[in-house]
């Protein structure tokens, strides 16, 4: 009979059971009936942008090629292909005084104000084009828009981290089903990247190498690949927290994607589709988080990784994962990659 197991992430001290003896097969959480937001009009839709904030940077098509632009003078443009506003209901707000912008401020450790900036980024005019049904060229918008708002972010003083994050699906936090993303810049780095930060600095001061490039070189050779391209690989991590979860990894080594190359963008947006189209196909188009991990402080370059990480929202956390910290995932990493490389499989087909 297969035993249970107990598996440590590749840097973190976090603690997963993969609990073979109650394991679920993918197909088990493939849910009938979706819940869906409903709203009799969505104001990320084309001819609604008077209901949002004023867009802060717009792309738009013209001849072939993008423009980009901003709403301003009470002008509201309605013919964008992507559109990022602020949030209206922010977690984090910009300085608005001079004297919020004064170095005391900054150099509080408790972090008195929440200074930073909550944006929202329309990834399409249709409001239906999701990642996994989504053009690539949209997408390569869409990824772009991202790199743009990081350039931005990285001039701030007040800024030390940027999470670009997004919540597909009622239960997985979406209040609007619009496609959209979300960005918040923080003045602090968060505890989990703060975590990682410091172990793969730990590794490279040890090793003289990346632990995030060696993670690569293995997991390619290991039983947890979904998809690979010329610039990416998609595994199940080892100690996957998330049923069916899966991360997204450059093999070329950069901190952030503030460098990334046309052709990059490009193969990154087409495995992010490949992926995300698998796991719509294989349960139903489930709820899910995801969410990039990168450092856009220069000291970081050598030592981090950036990366995208996937957590379907499949399972609850109860008392034993809040009252612990370990955590307990009743599908196999490697049963989970086999899943979504067969799913993947059968779109091609």
């Amino acid at each position: 009979m297969p035993h249970n197991e107990l598996r440590k992430d590749y840097l973190l001290d976090r603690w997963v059971v993969i609990a073979v003896e109650r394991a679920r097969r993918p197909t088990d959480f493939v849910k009938k009936e979706k819940t869906t937001v409903k709203a009799d009009l969505c104001p990320l839709c084309p001819g609604n942008e008077h209901m949002t904030p004023p867009a802060i940077l717009i792309y738009k098509e013209a001849n072939g090629r993008i423009e980009k632009t901003k709403d301003e003078d009470g002008i509201r443009y309605s013919d964008w292909t992507v559109r990022c506003i602020p949030n209206l209901y922010p977690a984090f707000t910009p300085p608005t005084t001079k004297e919020k912008m004064g170095e005391k401020i900054f150099k509080r450790r408790n972090y008195a104000l929440a200074l930073g900036h909550h944006e929202v980024l329309v990834e399409s005019p249709n409001h239906d084009e999701h990642p996994s049904e989504a053009r690539i060229s949209q997408l390569v918008h869409v990824i772009n828009a991202y790199i743009d708002r990081l350039k931005w972010f990285s001039t701030k003083p007040y800024v030390r981290y940027v999470s670009i994050f997004r919540n597909h699906g009622y239960e997985a936090g979406a209040s609007l089903s619009h496609a959209h993303g979300q960005i918040i810049a923080t003045p602090m780095i968060p505890r989990l990247v703060k975590e990682e930060l410091k172990a793969s600095m730990k590794y490279w001061r040890q090793k003289g190498e990346c632990v995030f490039c060696q993670i690569i070189n293995e997991e390619r050779q290991g039983p947890r690949v979904i998809a690979e391209n010329s610039d990416y690989v998609a595994f199940a991590p080892y100690a996957s927290v998330h049923p069916m979860e899966f991360w997204l990894m450059p093999k070329r080594h950069r901190s952030s994607m503030l460098l990334l190359t046309e052709a990059e963008i490009e193969n990154f947006a087409k495995i992010l589709k490949t992926c995300l189209s698998g796991l719509k196909i294989l349960l139903n188009d489930p709820p899910y988080n995801y969410g990039f991990h990168m450092d856009i402080r220069e000291k970081s370059t050598q030592h981090y990784h950036w990366h995208l990480e996937v957590y379907p929202k499949l399972a609850v956390w109860a008392g034993f994962e809040k009252n612990t910290g370990i955590y307990i995932n009743t599908v196999q990493p490697e049963k989970a990659a086999e899943s979504l490389r067969e799913a993947i499989q059968n779109l091609k087909a």
